[in-house]
């Protein structure tokens, strides 16, 4: 699959992408770059801080006037040639994807990076869509008619687990709106939004448009959120963090944009094609080595089907390939990290207290995996709803399956966790598919299927998983303000409705 990617070469000159040329941070910390798959330092950089995050600000602010002021087809020009630099280097997005993340290249190179070319080219064509109310007189004497407008200066922050489609996600609607950004993403995935951002820059987007800083959250992030010259913090992580994230945001009354955590049910009726549920399952639940906030992490399945689901589920995960995330054979790498892969088996250790592991439920045998954050996938059943493995969001590979009498009970159980980011349903009977669809509170609910994401539709959730949306139409209103523009069409001095304020009607 080519070389891995050289990190060192390509950020000798620093990790921080500030008004069109690379520079290190000024934080006075490092941070290394650990390849989960390896346990090995790929690349060391100077941390941003605050200094870093205040000079972004600036470029990004001296760059909105001219931005701004474009016409919408001068950016979706300049959209279209940036989705075709992004196809000419696919093979490097994905080496580089795959090397910071662990994810496997299969995974890289047929799904993070096509997806962030086609979500390039959308927005290309959604600069040039601007909807609003159509003009005329809602009042008899004046006209009105609505302009969409960029707001300014956003500030987003992107979280570890797909650091290129995040950097779309929150790049590409706020430039296409005419707006200028400054991105934090996760300081140990700083690879692919450094590439981003100079594949912008090849592409023609003006220097200061789209700026990178890689820092920690205390110190980089919290001063991004808090800028006073940032009006608007789009963010996507955690739902702990993006309480913080919000807080922050208030003292300045922010326009504010969260994505955060998710438990997403996975509802099979008895009438289910089995086959196509139980394969399915293992999919969503195992996605990036089920580091995605939509997995399948809860499956409730009618008891007339439970135990062949839980049986088929169990020995269609003991054939998925853990390995090398370059090699074309592997199907799941490692997690980002090895704290984070003793957090995800410390769930499942607690939980043998109360449930049972059907498989799984440690690292994989063998010297070639044991230096690499792998844990295998692991199926976990007779656990109680409101137990923690039920309850909290695992971010593994890891899939609760519990069994249900009647429809109802499935439903009610599928909303019963704070969450509501993602779901899906598994039945042949169009009615009770559509009453799941209404009645599961979810921002996204997949009939017969779990997990593929389009760039014309939403991302977002209810509750717990936040609001507002990514990708699609809907992220780009995100990130422009509506204005109401009322004209007198009379010309009289003397109006009617003054009377109700001073003085008497002739």
């Amino acid at each position: 699959m080519g070389n891995r990617f050289p990190a060192r070469d390509r950020f000798e000159d620093g990790a921080q992408f500030i008004d069109g040329r690379l520079r290190p941070g000024t934080s006075g910390r490092t941070h290394a770059v650990v390849d989960p798959a390896t346990g090995r330092e790929l690349f060391t950089y100077e941390l941003a801080g605050p200094a870093d995050v205040d000079a972004a600000v600036a470029a990004a602010l001296a760059a909105y006037p001219g931005w701004a002021g474009a016409t919408p087809g001068e950016r979706s020009g300049a959209l279209h040639r940036f989705a075709a630099v992004l196809a000419e280097r696919a093979t490097e997005f994905a080496e580089a994807e795959s090397l910071q993340c662990g994810k496997p290249i299969k995974l890289s190179t047929e799904f993070d990076v096509p997806g962030t070319v086609d979500n390039a080219a959308f927005f290309a064509g959604a600069a040039r869509h601007l909807e609003g109310a159509s003009a005329g007189e809602y009042s008899a004497d004046h006209t009105s008619y609505v302009r969409r407008e960029p707001i300014g200066v956003v500030g987003s922050i992107a979280p570890w687990n797909y650091p290129l489609q995040m950097a779309a996600w929150k790049i590409l609607p706020a430039v296409a709106a005419g707006n200028t950004i400054v991105l934090k993403p996760s300081e140990l995935t700083p690879f692919t939004s450094l590439l981003f951002a100079q594949a912008a820059q090849a592409a023609g987007i003006p220097d200061g448009v789209i700026n990178i800083v890689n820092g920690a959250g205390a110190d980089a992030g919290e001063r991004l959120v808090g800028h006073p010259d940032v009006v608007m913090t789009s963010f996507t992580g955690s739902t702990a963090v993006g309480k913080r994230v919000a807080e922050i945001a208030t003292a300045t009354v922010k326009r504010l944009h969260l994505e955060l955590g998710g438990k997403a049910p996975f509802l099979v009726f008895d009438d289910a094609d089995l086959e196509a549920a139980v394969h399915g399952a293992v999919a969503g639940s195992l996605i990036n080595t089920g580091q995605d906030c939509t997995a399948a992490t809860r499956a409730y399945v009618q008891r007339p089907l439970y135990d062949a689901f839980v049986s088929a589920v169990g020995a269609l995960m003991e054939t998925v390939r853990l390995g090398d995330p370059f090699a074309p054979s592997t199907d799941m790498g490692p997690l980002i990290s090895h704290a984070h892969r003793d957090r995800v088996a410390g769930i499942v250790d607690r939980a043998r207290g109360y449930a049972r592991v059907v498989t799984g439920g440690s690292a994989p045998d063998g010297a070639d995996l044991a230096d690499g954050a792998y844990y295998r996938p692991t199926l976990v059943v007779d656990a109680a709803q409101d137990s923690e493995i039920v309850q909290s969001e695992i971010f593994g590979p890891v899939l609760v399956v519990l069994p249900f009498d009647s429809d109802d009970e499935g439903i009610r159980l599928a909303n019963d966790t704070p969450y509501g980011l993602a779901a899906s349903v598994w039945s042949r009977d169009v009615y009770r598919t559509g009453r799941a669809t209404r009645e599961i509170k979810a921002g996204c609910v997949w009939v017969n299927d779990h997990i593929p994401i389009i760039s014309e539709m939403p991302h977002g959730g209810y509750r717990a998983s936040g609001y507002g949306k990514d990708m699609s139409a809907y992220s780009f209103e995100e990130y422009t303000q509506v204005k109401h523009v009322m004209y007198d069409n009379t010309a009289a001095a003397r109006k009617d409705w003054h009377r109700t304020i001073f003085g008497d009607r002739l």
